[in-house]
């Protein structure tokens, strides 16, 4: 089962109801929910939630690592299939659209780009800016220049390193032919009306902040860590980073997350529309007879699949 939907929709309240009723596995599926140092600024389950189902690729990595998508696929397939060969029935849960659609169609075998050239694309970048980095990108990969804007600086730099280290474009890498998931999986995609899920993204912002999120935050200051670090990049950290800088009052800082987790929101919602096949949409409250209903739908399903 894939329970997908945008942050602050409720997936993982609801991912934990029917994972309880269905003997289940819930599989993390949301890039930013691996790192273990921002458990509270990235939702992740609370121990009691932890307690009560099983939960896996929750805060596996340290905020110093780079998670990517071709090594949560790995795992997440290993996870799959301990739960089924464990009896269990698995739920992938989160918002990362990349990882899901890696999971369900399949990833382009691009090898590992070594760190040495990584770190020269990241350079480069910094040396040349954006608007001279994306013409020397057209010499190497014309076709991710002409749909890469001068300021999209992780695309760029990803299509760059990838040509350099493999002699052969993103696009090329791509159009090899991807293995999806051998599982049958039914998909279901929470989409609440935008205002309510507007002042759910403030409100739980704003919650996160009162438990104890800028200390996650001036944990992760204190590191010194690289800003261009995907955990550096979370939804909130610079916000609040720049709080803790003195540029930017609290209410301002507050202010300023909640406006970025409500463009992430939209952002997520957009793509799940487009580009994720949903088997059922929901988009009303969480109730019980919404519960009801869900339910009878992962047991149609399993029948299908048992048939």
């Amino acid at each position: 089962m894939v329970i997908a939907g945008p942050t602050a929709s409720g997936k993982s309240a609801l991912a934990l109801e029917l994972a309880a009723a269905f003997r289940g596995v819930i599989i993390n599926a949301d890039s930013m929910q691996v790192y273990r140092d921002l458990r509270i600024l990235t939702a992740r389950p609370d121990p009691a939630a932890e307690a009560r189902v099983p939960h896996r690729l929750y805060g596996f990595l340290d905020a110093a690592e780079r998670g990517s998508v071709a090594r949560w696929r790995e795992l997440a397939e290993r996870e799959i299939s301990a739960a089924t060969a464990a009896g269990r029935l698995p739920f992938l849960v989160g918002g990362t659209g990349l990882y899901l659609r890696a999971l369900l169609e399949g990833l382009a075998p691009v090898p590992e780009v070594p760190a040495a050239v990584r770190n020269a694309g990241a350079a480069l970048y910094r040396e040349l800016g954006g608007d001279e980095f994306h013409r020397q990108l057209g010499l190497l990969d014309p076709a991710a220049a002409a749909r890469l804007r001068p300021g999209d600086r992780q695309r760029l730099v990803r299509a760059w390193e990838v040509a350099q280290a493999t002699g052969a474009s993103l696009d090329a890498w791509h159009r090899a032919a991807p293995a999806p998931t051998p599982y049958r999986v039914a998909t279901i995609v929470l989409m609440p009306p935008r205002a309510r899920l507007y002042a759910a993204c403030d409100a739980r912002f704003a919650a996160m902040v009162a438990a104890g999120g800028i200390d996650e935050v001036a944990a992760l200051a204190a590191r010194g860590l690289a800003p261009d670090l995907p955990a550096m990049k979370a939804v909130g950290v610079p916000e609040l980073l720049r709080y803790l800088r003195g540029e930017l009052a609290l209410t301002d800082a507050i202010a300023a997350g909640q406006q970025a987790t409500r463009r992430y929101a939209k952002r997520q919602m957009t793509w799940f529309r487009h580009q994720l096949r949903a088997d059922l949409i929901v988009d009303e409250q969480f109730s019980e007879s919404l519960l009801h209903r869900l339910r009878h739908f992962i047991y149609e399903f399993l029948l299908t699949v048992q048939g």
